[in-house]
This record gives structure tokens, sequence and C-alpha cells, in this order.
């Protein structure tokens, strides 16, 4: 009987997991509409059921249930808003529900997110048809000089956030708004920062931020991971990231990281380099800056996953061979 019941919570949760990584690629991929626009009209007083039927009939969507239930776990449905909106073709359905819930009618939008790098933000823009193409075949160096930046090195230089604006607008524009809100958010948490860091400047704590965002699968975790690698920094232990190393390898990066690569010596390569890499290896979250300029107060030098997104910390070496042992080495064995 127990077994009958543990193989029941087992497969309850694995259906539940499908089910939510099936509704998260849902979300976020293109709707690849057909025209290069599209008009559409959300009749006002209309409830969720109503919207996501209308946006069935004027061919935005093939159903409505999935939209309906994205809504519901955003917890947008009770805020959506009526009026004329125009569509990009390649408009996810989670910027759909964000368009509908700020009410950015007759408007387009793109979304950077956390932890992706500055050439996956350049795809965005290059396939956003709301916006103006002018970087296409520009240089990284050129790019931030257009916005009037003095950085040599793009990485990790822009906030995060989906962002609305009128159609036409140039990649240019909306890159500047991008760069402009990093730098305000970056001074304002720089100036409320913890004393003492081992920090010369904000840019080297965006730095540290971006590697938190890569190196934190549970948010709550942040903090912590912080705390374990200013600690490293303080005594002058290399960080050991596996995520700059994997940025430093660039296309060579096949998805598996390999002995070799972790003792081939890159700038970003921080198992063979001492301190912090050169530049961000991705655009960082609010969270992850809070995180960097507010680190947790712990003895932990190491961290090794778990399997589950979380990490076990330990203060000491040994300690943290125990725990690949038994979180990495055991996982292996079963």
């Amino acid at each position: 009987m127990i077994k009958r019941i543990k193989r029941r919570i087992l497969l309850s949760l694995m259906v539940a997991l499908i089910l939510s990584v099936w509704l998260v690629y849902y979300a976020l991929m293109p709707l690849k509409l057909k025209p290069n626009s599209q008009e559409i009209v959300i009749q006002a007083n209309s409830s969720l059921r109503s919207i996501a039927n209308q946006l069935v009939s004027q061919g935005v969507l093939k159903e409505p249930w999935r939209f309906i239930l994205i809504a519901k776990l955003l917890n947008k449905a009770q805020i959506l808003q009526a009026g004329n909106y125009t569509l990009n073709k390649n408009i996810s359905p989670y910027q759909l529900i964000l368009s509908l819930n700020h009410g950015k009618t007759t408007q387009g939008s793109v979304t950077f997110i956390e932890g992706r790098t500055f050439a996956q933000m350049r795809d965005k823009l290059a396939t956003n048809d709301a916006v103006k193409q002018s970087i296409l075949n520009l240089p990284e160096s050129e790019v931030l000089r257009l916005i009037g930046s003095e950085y040599t090195v793009a990485e990790g230089l822009f906030f995060p956030d989906t962002y609305y604006f009128n159609r036409n607008t140039s990649d240019v524009t909306l890159l500047q708004r991008s760069y402009e809100a990093m730098r305000n958010k970056l001074n304002k948490a720089w100036m409320g920062r913890e004393e003492n860091l081992p920090y010369k400047n904000s840019y080297q704590a965006l730095i540290m931020a971006s590697i938190i965002e890569k190196e934190t699968g549970k948010a709550s975790e942040r903090p912590m991971i912080a705390g374990v690698f200013i600690n490293r920094l303080r005594i002058g232990m290399r960080l050991q990231t596996d995520p700059t190393v994997i940025y430093g390898m660039g296309s060579q990066f096949n998805g598996n990281i390999r002995k070799k690569d972790l003792t081939a010596d890159t700038p970003y390569n921080t198992y063979t380099r001492g301190g912090l890499p050169p530049s961000p290896i991705a655009m960082p979250g609010m969270a992850s800056i809070e995180a960097a300029l507010h680190p947790a107060k712990t003895k932990a030098l190491y961290f090794v996953g778990k399997g589950d997104g979380s990490h076990a910390f330990s203060d000491n070496l040994d300690e943290h061979n125990r725990a690949v042992v038994r979180y990495q080495l055991g996982s292996l064995k079963q």
C-alpha cells in the first residue's frame, strides 16, 4: 500500500513537472503570427474566457485554454484591459498577457530576461517586427558608442525587463533605455551597499551579480552564493565557478563541461585565474545585484548542487567533499 502511494505521488510530481515545463515553453515561444503586424480589438467588460475566445476568433491563438491557464497562474486574470492593440508576429503568449495587463495598446514590446547574454538580446531585437533595425551588422564597440557608453564590453550593462514602445522605435533607442535603467538601478544599489565589500567599483559588483545570476537555481540562495564568493575573494581563493568557464568557451561549449575545459586558460576561467573575470557574463536581475551588495554573513567557502536546484554549503574542504559524494557521486550510482 505504501509503495503504491509513493508511486502515485511520484507519478503526480512527474506529471506536474512535465506540465509546468510545457506551459513555460508555450508561454515564452513566439506565436509567429502570419502578418508582420496584426491589429486586434478586445471588447470592453470582457472576462478572461471571453478575451481568450476573441483572440482565437481573430487568429492570434489556436485555442483558448492554455492562455486562460497561464493568465490565472500569473494572477493576471482580473486585470486584462480592453482596447485596440498592434501585435508583432513574434509576440509570445506571456508578452501578450503583459500587454493586455498594462493596457499597452498599439505598441510593441520586447522582454530582456535575466541570465541572458548581450548576443541573445540582439537576437531578440533583430526578430522583433515592431523594432526599427539599425545595428544588425554593427560590431559591439560601435553599438556601445551609439548608446553613449564608455565601456568596451556590452555584457551585463542592460537591465532585464519588458519594454513597451511605439512601433518603428529603433533598436538603439531601446538599448539606451535598458542601459540607462541598469545604470540608474546599479548606482542606487551601490550607494546603499554593505560596508567593506571587496569591490573596487560598482562594475565589479555587476560582474559578481552576473555570476550569482548564472549560479543560482533557487532564488532564496542568492545571498548565500554571494557570501561564498565574497569569502573567497577576501582570502584570495579562486572563485572556481563553471558559468564563467562556459562563457569563456563561447561557441566551443556544446552543453558539457569537461576537466580539460576547466584547465584551459581564458580570461574568464576562474579555475586558472584569481579574482573576478574581466566583465559580466550575463544580464543580472535586481535580486542578484542586491545579493552581490548584501551577501549573507557566512563562513562557507564551498557549495555543491543537490540536484533539485538548491545547494549544500560547506565551511571547509572535507565537509564539501562529503557533500559532493552525497549529492553528486551518490546520484550517479543510483
